[in-house]
């Protein structure tokens, strides 16, 4: 079906958004939008057409991450086997977190927060406020099915977020993170699903 006059082609917006999480990876949030129309082979005016602003770009770019890492929890089946569910959600979590391209956009992000505050609170409410909302909506139904029961859906997420990625985020700002074979991975996120599940049985 041909596009409507003004459309972007999908292909182009996703080139913008992989273009623009190397970018800002590397140049840091100061990295202008020219560069990014660059990178992802369309003019500035392109980008500007689809996104309004460097903020609006932030919030698009990191949505569609935390779309891929929350998808576990809303796959078919998620709900009815929620243990397993939450192990997925977590191994995401952790490989976006060690991801080379993850941790040097959050490090750059931290360090330009002073001088783009705009920016980086747009990078947090795309990112960590919304993939904790989601697991918060998780768990809500998940407690209003009678498998688990949880009385603070908000304070759960945060505390199963921080069972998963806690250490391993700290440690790649740092720069003193390593990479963790795929079996690790795998372990650290089924036993953090398996003790929550435990500490949140109905």
């Amino acid at each position: 079906m041909p596009r409507v006059a003004g459309q972007i082609d999908p292909a182009k917006t996703e080139a913008i958004l992989d273009a623009a999480a190397e970018v800002f990876g590397e140049r840091g949030l100061s990295a202008s939008m020219d560069l990014v129309a660059r990178r992802a082979g369309v003019s500035k005016q392109t980008v500007y057409n689809r996104y309004g602003s460097k903020a609006e770009l932030m919030r698009a770019m990191v949505d569609r991450r935390v779309a891929e890492i929350t998808a576990p929890l809303v796959v078919p089946g998620a709900q009815e086997h929620p243990e397993e569910a939450l192990a997925a959600f977590g191994r995401v979590m952790i490989e976006a977190v060690l991801k080379p391209r993850g941790a040097s956009i959050l490090r750059m992000t931290v360090q330009g927060a002073a001088e783009m505050p705009d920016l980086a609170r747009a990078f947090y409410e795309a990112g960590p406020v919304t993939s904790r909302r989601r697991l918060a909506r998780f768990l809500e139904l998940e407690t209003a099915a009678g498998r688990i029961a949880v009385d603070d859906p908000a304070l759960a997420a945060e505390f199963f977020a921080g069972m998963v990625i806690g250490v391993h985020q700290i440690a790649h700002l740092l720069g003193a993170g390593s990479d963790l074979e795929a079996g690790e991975i795998d372990r650290i996120a089924c036993e953090a699903a398996r003790r929550f599940m435990k500490a949140y049985a109905d």
